[in-house]
């Protein structure tokens, strides 16, 4: 069975004791920062190794709870699997821990447990009624029917219960998918010395290896995974729903920052424009906007933008969802389904959260037909969704199909037998519409290169997949380059590839100069001049010379004797026939001279050319006829 990894979240409001809490959970102080040691609070993410086995291994984040630190904390929550709620017994649900519900809501968390913390500060008598002013606070939330643990972090009473009841829920919960492609936003970066560039983060999928070759998005700067370390552990690999520290090859501190994405693949979108689901926050104060400035926090990005609605001008409370859209003044990389959370720059205020519905927004017309195409976007259809991720991708394998799309393994199967889809390489799938483009880019490509270059036999394949490398995986373009070649639209010659009708000629414009220069070179037989005299008497251009006595060899129109002399491929052939019916099946220099009446000038370069032709084989000072017939 396959280890699986979570991260459990602790939230709530300062001076509640996440940090205590989490400390006597893991005997790992996470207030790290000098600042957080005098002020006594948590203004940065605070990550610890909670419990491992042979099934599972839980980290646990510690997120800020002063409402100044609403950053930290929404980057905290953004990948975690279980949040623990942390209410104070002597305080109970205080302003920060309303608005850490909210954004958990907003964010999609589902899971939660409720660790009552500082018991010792209440009376024995009185802990029932604080559960039940917790409870009634919490009613309508993911919390309302969660556990309730009670602790005394200081004397660790309640410590193991709790820590036993997170074991327990997360052994009956599946895991992030490690297939498919890695990403990681990145939270952190820093230095170590005699190493260099560090970054940490929580793998939101798939998985990443040592020494693998990764790419920094949306900057589009390529690296290498020099080291790993899970937990200050070092680790040959890292799977989603680990915390993960990764020391990076060929970057510098000052080129990161928090909000980029380490991605294993360059198909993820890099986009500044998402259409979205947004739901409104229940206790908003303020008038949202057409158009109104915001900030976006997705992952770990904080990014800037405006809301853009299409089917009203504003809004204050909004029970249903919202089908709009964020356009952002920096890119971001996102895919259909991740989390967000809108806030308002000043006065500072969340506005609500909810998921990406197409990461690649465009500009639409304001208008209920816009809603009405946006709403089909969101509820689409297995095959619609399917469609959609192939149409991003080109090309995913099953596994991958099954990350992007939400869709499980048999309903997937059963979508993917349809006609419009494509399977190949035994488990790779695109769609029918995206072979029958690449065909016809191909053939565009080769129509443009065959015009261009009407002597060469065709575009190198490397070449040719090279160019289209960009658009499409290599592995797609194989398959379907054969797919042409196996229906004829294409052929293939050694490493050329050219279209199935095409044949290399010489240009119109000059044919009939090439034919006068033949004409002469065949008039002069086996006593000729310099090809390159012929060449310019008949008018050629230098820079065509190279061209044309390449096409003209290999269309065997003349053969060469040396760099110099060249023979009328007729008149040549002509030659070897008379010589090998004036001999037997040997003959020494003399018997060519007389046979074919030339001088040692034109003698000796036309046997060598014999010899590599592989028609004849010197044998001291005799040429022993081959098996082979004549070029």
């Amino acid at each position: 069975m396959r280890k699986r990894f979570f991260t459990i979240g602790m939230a709530g409001h300062i001076d509640h004791g996440k940090t205590t809490l989490t400390k006597a959970l893991t005997n790992i102080d996470t207030d790290r920062l000098k600042e957080e040691k005098e002020r006594q609070i948590s203004i940065e993410l605070g990550f610890a190794p909670l419990y491992e086995d042979h099934e599972i291994q839980i980290s646990v984040v510690d997120v800020p709870g002063h409402e100044r630190f609403i950053r930290q904390m929404i980057a905290g929550v953004a990948g975690i699997d279980l949040v623990v709620l942390v209410v104070a017994a002597d305080e109970g649900v205080m302003p920060q821990t309303r608005e850490h519900l909210h954004i958990l809501e907003l964010l999609g968390i589902q899971s939660g447990i409720v660790a009552v913390t500082k018991i010792d500060r209440v009376e024995d008598e009185f802990i029932d009624l604080v559960k039940e002013d917790i409870l009634e606070e919490l009613k309508g939330t993911v919390f309302e029917k969660a556990p309730f643990i009670l602790v005394d972090s200081i004397k660790n009473k309640g410590v193991d219960e709790l820590k036993a009841r997170i074991v327990q829920y997360l052994k009956e919960q599946d895991t992030r998918d490690v297939r498919g492609a890695f990403r990681l936003p990145i939270d952190q970066v820093f230095t170590v010395k005699g190493q260099g560039t560090v970054i940490r983060g929580t793998v939101y999928e798939g998985s990443v290896e040592e020494g693998q070759s990764l790419m920094v998005l949306p900057k589009r700067l390529e690296t290498r995974a020099r080291q790993l370390q899970v937990h200050h552990q070092p680790a040959k690999s890292a799977f989603a729903g680990q915390r993960t520290a990764i020391n990076l090859s060929g970057i510098a501190k000052e080129d990161l920052e928090r909000g980029d994405v380490l991605v294993s693949s360059e198909h993820f979108i890099v986009t500044r424009t998402i259409d979205v689901v947004l739901k409104v926050a229940g206790d908003l104060e303020y008038m949202v906007k057409q158009r109104m400035p915001i900030k976006c926090h997705i992952g770990t990005s904080e990014v800037m933008g405006r809301i853009v609605f299409f089917d009203r001008n504003e809004l204050k409370e909004e029970n249903e969802e919202v089908l709009c859209q964020i356009r952002l003044e920096e890119e971001i990389v996102t895919k259909r389904g991740d989390r967000f959370i809108l806030r308002r720059p000043s006065p500072q205020e969340t506005i609500g959260g909810g998921w990406v519905i197409d990461p690649r927004g465009e500009k639409y017309k304001f208008g209920n037909q816009t809603v009405e195409d946006l709403e089909k976007k969101k509820e689409g259809t297995p095959k619609d969704r399917v469609i959609a991720a192939l149409v991003e991708a080109k090309s995913l394998s099953l596994s991958e199909l099954m990350t992007r799309t939400s869709i499980d393994e048999y309903e997937l199967q059963n979508c993917l037998s349809e006609k419009v889809f494509l399977k190949y390489d035994a488990d790779e799938y695109s769609l029918q519409s995206i072979k029958d483009l690449i065909i016809e880019e191909i053939y565009d490509r080769l129509r443009d290169y065959h015009n261009t270059n009407p002597m060469k036999q065709g575009l190198n394949k490397a070449e040719l997949l090279q160019s289209m490398q960009n658009l499409y995986p290599k592995r797609l373009l194989d398959f379907v380059l054969d797919q042409g070649i196996i229906e004829a639209i294409f052929n293939k010659k050694d490493q050329f590839v050219f279209l199935a009708d095409f044949s290399p000629h010489v240009p119109n414009n000059w044919k009939t100069r090439i034919e006068n220069m033949l004409s002469a070179l065949k008039a002069d037989e086996l006593k000729v001049n310099f090809l390159n005299d012929y060449l310019k008497s008949a008018g050629i251009p230098n820079d065509l010379v190279p061209d044309i006595k390449r096409f003209l060899v290999e269309q065997g129109e003349i053969v060469s004797l040396d760099e110099q002399y060249y023979y009328h491929g007729d008149l040549f052939r002509s030659a070897v026939e008379r010589l090998k019916k004036g001999t037997g099946s040997e003959f020494e220099v003399g018997d060519a001279k007389e046979i074919l009446g030339l001088s040692r000038k034109y003698m000796i370069p036309f046997l060598e050319r014999l010899d590599v032709l592989g028609l004849t084989k010197r044998v001291e000072n005799k040429r022993v006829w081959q098996n082979s017939r004549s070029n």
